[in-house]
């Protein structure tokens, strides 16, 4: 047996790859399956995440498919009501915890410790397990919809007493599996919380932090904070619907409103949970291509964290309807349009980095423009909403559904593509497509406005959302709005040829690809290597 004596181990650690080789994590040596299952590498973990978000998008999308197909015509044509509304609820369902939550989790896991200086995420055991119970929580939500009786069809707010005597047996599922997702998101959420207190390099200090980093922190807080309510609203449904109890049950004493006051105390800092790392990814793509800082850090700074506060005390603006007394309309009325302030601060920013800045119109910035502008959109029709009187008109209308859609399409889903163009080459080490990527770009623009905008004037004319059927009087509109989703729908698929294409091969891609991008992951070589910092860089 020949041993091999080297002399000076720091010298051999100075050859390429020797790192790696000395790291001697078993992880390295594992591949195929066993890669995927037992990997504690935040790396990994962030690209399950992102794969997990997009096959949930495109089942989503499916979903979503068959309810614009129902609305093409007026009168009843492909599906029977219980199963349109099945439909509509798993539709919410998987596009909020299965395709825009997973795909911010999956770009925090790749890129924070890469922003931070940090060999890892803080908790890699606890990463790999929060990935794992996600595919098991949507198997019990979509497996539910071949119950007999079908799978849940009251909506993804689940308002009881609807939710508690639903005929069907699949409620006893939607619970467990919205169970395993808050489970999950709390694990996440911790562990991200603890990686950026703990394991920033030297030097970072909190006002040097990178815009995602804090967007992501303040976020991380919204979810512990808020994920138990989720979990109680949940359970008390499963006791009411299975157990006897009559939390919602006017009969035994309970209090229906009671539901939706507990669940919007979730559901609206949820919305936040949902954009506020879509402002982080937004601003790190604007001033990299406006080739100039970015205006107002620390008013940025102040501005999420303000926006994170407010969300807890605006819930009842989804209740206007339910009959509370004046005052509380007017406080939740106020609260709602002072959010409008810290959000006008963001966008005021953008907006600023971009004067006078030299601009160059590559995806990622092409995606984050659109970001602002059709956020913009959705934030002012939020506005509108959040005046009592005419909230009144608006009430569960297709305005609400307008509004929602501009804010989470072109908001979260619009900036988690922005992110992917941004990152694809730091990920894969090639360059992405520019041009199907601008494809993908214009086909979505178009098509996402031509399905969501018309939206804003039926329900104006009065058209209510979570029907199967309508009046005669809207059926045109809906025709257009439907050519728009699944026009909207197949251009996603360029977006998956996009990304292929760039994992399989293409031009090489420089350490920093973008000109004018700051950071430390642009300090790494692309593709990034499997551990980056084994010694934590120096934050000037």
């Amino acid at each position: 047996m020949n041993t091999v004596v080297h002399e000076n181990p720091v010298e051999e650690l100075d050859r390429p790859g020797a790192v790696e080789e000395h790291h001697g994590h078993d992880e390295h040596h594992a591949t195929g399956l066993k890669r995927w299952l037992f990997t504690t590498n935040h790396k990994d973990i962030g690209s399950l995440y992102l794969w997990f978000s997009f096959i949930m998008f495109l089942t989503g999308g499916a979903m979503a498919m068959v309810i614009r197909a129902e609305l093409f015509q007026p009168g009843m044509q492909l599906v029977d009501p219980h199963f349109f509304n099945q439909m509509t609820t798993v539709h919410g369902l998987i596009m909020v915890f299965g395709a825009v939550m997973p795909a911010f989790t999956g770009l925090a896991n790749w890129m924070i410790p890469m922003m931070i200086g940090a060999p890892d995420m803080a908790l890699p055991r606890m990463n790999n397990w929060s990935f794992w119970i996600l595919p098991f929580a949507f198997a019990l939500l979509i497996g539910s919809l071949f119950m007999e009786g079908g799978g849940p069809a009251f909506g993804w707010t689940f308002y009881a007493p609807l939710s508690t005597t639903f005929s069907g047996d699949s409620t006893a599922l939607f619970v467990f599996s919205v169970h395993i997702m808050g489970i999950s998101s709390i694990m996440g959420a911790i562990n991200v919380v603890v990686t950026i207190v703990n394991l920033r390099a030297p030097g970072m200090t909190w006002m040097k932090l990178p815009l995602f980093v804090w967007t992501w922190l303040i976020t991380a807080f919204l979810l512990i904070a808020v994920m138990p309510v989720l979990a109680g609203v949940v359970t008390m449904v499963l006791t009411d619907k299975y157990f006897g109890t009559s939390f919602f049950d006017a009969a035994g004493g309970g209090d229906p409103v009671m539901f939706q006051h507990i669940f919007w105390f979730f559901g609206h800092p949820e919305v936040y949970i949902m954009i506020l790392p879509a402002f982080g990814v937004i601003s790190a793509i604007v001033p990299a291509f406006s080739r100039k800082k970015l205006f107002g850090y620390a008013s940025m700074v102040y501005a999420t964290a303000s926006i994170a506060g407010l969300s807890f005390i605006v819930w009842a603006h989804h209740m206007f309807t339910t009959g509370m007394p004046v005052a509380a309309e007017l406080f939740f009325m106020y609260c709602t349009m002072l959010i409008s302030v810290p959000t006008g601060v963001k966008v005021f920013n953008w907006v600023a980095t971009m004067w006078r800045g030299a601009i160059s119109f590559e995806a990622p910035m092409l995606f984050a423009l659109a970001f602002i502008v059709l956020f913009t959109i959705g934030g002012l029709s939020g506005l509108m909403l959040a005046i009592t009187p005419v909230d009144f008109q608006y009430h569960d209308t297709y305005f609400v559904v307008a509004h929602f859609h501009y804010v989470l399409v072109t908001g979260a889903v619009f900036s988690i593509m922005a992110g992917a163009y941004y990152w694809l080459p730091k990920w894969t080490g090639h360059m992405y497509s520019e041009r199907l990527a601008r494809w993908h770009f214009w086909t979505s623009i178009i098509s996402v406005n031509v399905l969501f905008f018309p939206m804003h004037f039926l329900g104006l004319a009065g058209m209510p959302r979570r029907i199967p059927d309508y009046a005669l009087q809207f059926a045109d509109i809906n025709q257009v709005v439907s050519i728009g989703g699944f026009a909207f729908g197949l251009s996603q698929l360029i977006f998956l040829a996009v990304v292929l294409k760039c994992i399989r091969g293409g031009e090489k891609a420089k350490a920093k690809p973008w000109e004018g991008a700051e950071g430390l992951e642009w300090t790494v070589p692309s593709p990034a290597p499997l551990h980056t910092f084994d010694t934590p860089p120096q934050v000037k």
